[in-house]
């Protein structure tokens, strides 16, 4: 074999592993993205579709109340609820009557676990595995103080599916939407008064006072990542 065309052939050897390496690049990083963001847009595609649809969430305190609410707003499939197969009125339940957030617009219903550290990050990554997580310190819904929730996002993606992705759609709620807390039983109901996007650091909004009782709702921003966190705030009104 000449010379020449040996280095013909190394030169196309190089080449065919340079191409080969970074194609293996492109579609891992394709990967990455698609598996960091997919449970946001899949959120994203559920509100949008039920929002076209003119699809209701309604609450309930127990399976009986869903069943009696159900019937008394009991309505046909019709136009793009049958096509999609979406369900044109829907009872949330809360997961734990002891303690869980439901949040109608956007069709959240989850377990709230109590008194979790905030400082520690290996009992607050725990915790949120499991629902969301309630502030150690702060109060609980009926002691007419602070109470401070929080939900998880995460930039890697290997763990993007580890934690609860009921806040995903937090930035949906608007001034004087209702969120509901069960706590011991009980149903305690919250409108929307603001919402803040705030740097990692600015913790001061997990101590902060009024002369009302009042929730905090917390979540990264945006979705699928830590850079920012989006921050709900909401005061109790009459049941």
């Amino acid at each position: 074999m000449s010379p020449l065309k040996k280095i013909k052939e190394s030169e196309y050897l190089k080449i065919l592993i340079l191409r080969t390496v970074g194609n293996f690049l492109i579609l891992s990083s394709v990967f990455m993205v698609a598996k960091t963001f997919y449970q946001p847009v899949q959120q994203e595609i559920r509100y949008f579709l039920e929002k076209q649809a003119n699809k209701q969430y309604i609450v309930a305190s127990s399976k009986e109340d869903a069943v009696f609410r159900l019937q008394k707003n009991d309505q046909p499939k019709g136009g793009l609820n049958a096509i999609l197969n979406i369900k044109p009125v829907e009872a949330l339940v809360p997961e734990d009557p002891n303690f869980s957030v439901v949040i109608p617009k956007i069709g959240a219903n989850a377990r709230i676990i109590a008194n979790v550290d905030v400082s520690n990050e290996k009992a607050y990554l725990e915790a949120l595995k499991k629902g969301v997580g309630h502030a150690w310190g702060t109060a609980f819904p009926g002691e007419g103080g602070h109470i401070f929730l929080f939900a998880h996002s995460t930039d890697y993606f290997w763990n993007v599916g580890t934690y609860n992705a009921v806040f995903y759609l937090l930035d949906k709620l608007e001034k004087n939407d209702e969120i509901n807390l069960f706590f011991r039983g009980q149903r305690y109901k919250y409108q929307v008064v603001e919402r803040k996007v705030v740097d990692p650091s600015q913790v001061e909004y997990l101590t902060r006072k009024t002369n009302r009782e009042f929730v905090t709702l917390q979540t990264c921003w945006p979705a699928g990542t830590t850079l920012k966190r989006l921050l709900i705030f909401a005061v109790r009104v009459a049941d």
